[in-house]
């Protein structure tokens, strides 16, 4: 029998899957929502053991989905141990962070097979942020758009170690990046497309007709828009002109100001819309902590409170807080609450494929939920109906 808590949450706007309810209520009910109230309806009756929580005018918006971070809080899904994914679910509900793919890096068969088992081992904790699959980041890109993924480890595609792989995560594997231009007969896409995984072009310099290419094949994601990929040119528009025009396409988007300007998150913005637009992180361990020297896949980064960097100055992944990437996108023009929920939360929940549960409010969905206020800022996080972070007054 669940003993957990049940909560009632009064008095907010609530931004639900099909429409906003102002004045409205949410009972939740063994970590799910079960019933939802308009400003004329209030509970009939309470379950025996409940909590109330008055909103006094705040929104309830979905949990953020971070389908793509590597680490945070000291620790890195590559450090392959319990203790390092409890780290990294227990800080990210401070900034809306709900749930998340753990992420791995390009790095030797036994460094990546470890940290698969070690995610196929690990079971979520009440109060922590949900892993929901593994995005497998590498190792199958091209090595001249490497960012700071490792050369030496740098594979050519090959299903039956993808398969191998799959078997160790058991299945948990949603996401996989990869460079389309060395799957030449296009048999690995189409592998993966078939079995369910969201194939997402990235560490790739394939230009437009081969972006063209691997979506017909069953390409639907492009990694980290504008970063490690082929840009816009006026005789080749590249990844990124592809994101543009493909309507099959979603596109991640690290909306820090640094990966990608401000003005060109605005163009983003205008050409792709919040429809297919991802928000994540890529965040590594660094995040919420100090400046200093830090680890990525045996690659020393330097963080200088702003950006991660290597030695030669590249971009290593980024100490962005989901909450802070969302502030940015609602800085532009046009961008509503409705925008971010689904570049935040809703796109990531379809795109591998949790939507059922995740993403949305909705009644019988998990209580993955954030109470802001009209900037945003966190008042609480919810994770299955428990109250995971209290923000300060």
């Amino acid at each position: 029998m669940n003993n957990q808590l049940s909560l009632y949450i009064k008095n907010v706007t609530i931004y639900a899957e099909d429409r906003m309810i102002e004045n409205g209520g949410l009972m939740i009910e063994e970590g799910r929502i079960s019933k939802i109230f308009t400003d004329k309806e209030k509970p009939e009756s309470y379950p025996s053991r409940f909590k109330i929580l008055d909103g006094q005018g705040l929104n309830v918006v979905p949990g953020f989905i971070d389908g793509h971070i590597h680490g945070a809080n000291g620790s890195d899904v590559m450090d392959a141990t319990e203790e390092a994914l409890d780290q990294i679910a227990k800080v990210l509900p401070k900034e809306g962070t709900t749930s998340f793919l753990a992420t791995t890096i390009t790095q030797s068969t036994e460094n990546i097979e470890r940290a698969l088992r070690n995610v196929a081992s690990y079971r979520n904790k009440d109060g922590f942020a949900d892993i929901i699959g593994v995005h497998l980041e590498g190792p199958f890109i091209e090595p001249s758009k490497k960012g700071a993924q490792p050369l030496e480890h740098i594979k050519k595609p090959d299903i039956d170690l993808f398969e191998r792989w799959q078997a160790l995560s058991n299945n948990k594997i949603k996401t996989i990046t990869m460079a389309p231009e060395h799957d030449e007969d296009g048999s690995f896409i189409r592998h993966l497309a078939d079995a369910g995984v969201n194939v997402s072009a990235g560490h790739t310099g394939t230009d437009f007709a081969g972006m063209k290419e691997a979506v017909s094949r069953g390409v639907r994601q492009v990694t980290h828009l504008c970063n490690a990929m082929s840009g816009i040119h006026h005789r080749d528009i590249g990844v990124v002109g592809a994101a543009f025009l493909l309507e099959e396409l979603r596109a991640e988007l690290i909306a820090d100001g640094i990966h990608v300007a401000p003005e060109m998150l605005q163009l983003i913005y205008e050409n792709v819309g919040s429809e297919r637009l991802i928000l994540i992180t890529d965040a590594m361990r660094a995040k919420c902590l100090q400046a200093g020297n830090y680890d990525l896949g045996g690659q020393n980064v330097f963080v200088d409170g702003i950006r991660a960097v290597l030695e030669d100055g590249t971009l290593a992944g980024s100490i962005l807080k989901m909450g802070n990437g969302v502030k940015q996108m609602l800085k532009l023009d046009g961008v509503s609450f409705e925008d971010v929920i689904a570049m935040a939360s809703m796109n990531p929940a379809k795109q591998i494929g949790v939507f059922d549960r995740k993403g949305s409010i909705k009644i019988g969905k998990d209580a993955d939920l954030l109470v802001v206020d009209d900037q945003f800022t966190i008042k609480y996080t919810l994770c299955r109906g428990t109250i995971a972070y209290e923000g300060e007054e």
